[in-house]
């Protein structure tokens, strides 16, 4: 089963319009993008999730508890105004016991939108 279709997700120019509209209403926004994938990932390089400070949220990078994950980091992000590189993976051996038929891993970039 091909993941583009397992995980319905909006446009990657969609994404980018409401995080500028976020922005351009003045709230503060942070960005997150796929980076770098290894083995089994859900979502593509280049594949985004924005956040805002009203806990809205348009895209994807994930799923699960990675997305949540992710959400967390954009708060600090928004916060300090500090990018940060995050890495998530799961071992062959315990992708079988969570369903999945490989391991992986993914790199998440995130980033505050400034103004």
């Amino acid at each position: 089963m091909s993941t583009e279709t397992a995980t319905p997700t909006i446009s990657d120019d969609a994404v980018l319009r409401q995080a500028a509209a976020w922005r351009d209403e003045g709230r503060k926004v942070a960005i997150a993008t796929v980076v770098n994938t290894w083995g089994s990932s859900p979502r593509p390089v280049g594949s985004q999730l924005v956040v805002n400070e009203k806990s809205q949220i348009v895209g994807s990078v994930s799923g699960g508890c990675i997305e949540g994950a992710v959400v967390e980091e954009a708060f600090k992000v928004m916060k300090t105004g500090e990018p940060s590189l995050l890495e998530f993976g799961v071992s062959d051996e315990l992708a079988w016991e969570v369903g999945l038929a490989c391991g992986g891993t993914v790199e998440v970039f995130v980033e505050r939108l400034e103004p």
